[in-house]
């Protein structure tokens, strides 16, 4: 991949009710040159609107690849991949850290609200399958809109100098959080 294509990462930090969002633009060759910031409701159903107003803000042509860290932020306030890639325009990525069993269960014990419960899962079941796919030697688990698998698991691995964690989602994470402390 050539240094100068960019992703941009978004990743967050949360108390209480309010999530930081965290969108940071990294460029292959490691050099950071951009951020922006947005928020969501803990709990609530609006971080994939919350990205896409991040996105807009940004208007950057520049950018080739969007990358998101997981699909439930903020306390399940699960992201729409599918919505992401084609309100965006850019091929959209989820990278997660940990082998899981899912969320099914996890969405079902967290809300009372069956139409909330119902809600969550059809936005969950409607993603992309995780794949796991390994780099520098540690497993990621990848789901991607917009891209071959291959493809997608090429971007994550270019975008990773070491470690398991994506350059755009590290950075991205250290922002949110520098963010909510600030708060």
């Amino acid at each position: 991949m050539k240094s100068g294509v960019r992703a941009l990462g978004i990743a967050e930090s949360y108390r209480e009710s309010t999530s930081q969002l965290a969108g940071a633009v990294v460029r292959a060759s490691r050099v950071v040159d951009g951020f922006v910031f947005g928020t969501c409701t803990v709990g609530g159903s609006d971080a994939t609107a919350a990205v896409c107003e991040m996105v807009e803000r940004l208007a950057r042509e520049d950018i080739r690849y969007l990358l998101v860290a997981g699909v439930a932020p903020a306390w399940f306030n699960v992201f729409d991949l599918h919505e992401l890639h084609d309100r965006t325009g850019l091929p959209t990525v989820s990278v997660t850290f940990e082998a899981s069993p899912g969320l099914e269960c996890a969405i079902r014990e967290a809300f009372d609200d069956p139409e909330v419960v119902a809600d969550r899962l059809a936005t969950y079941r409607a993603q992309p399958d995780r794949r796991p796919v390994t780099v520098n030697d540690r497993p990621v688990y990848v789901r991607s809109v917009g891209l071959p698998d291959r493809e997608a698991a090429d971007v994550v691995r270019a975008f990773t100098p070491e470690g398991g964690r994506p350059e755009p989602l590290r950075v991205a994470r250290l922002a949110a959080r520098a963010l909510d402390d600030a708060e």
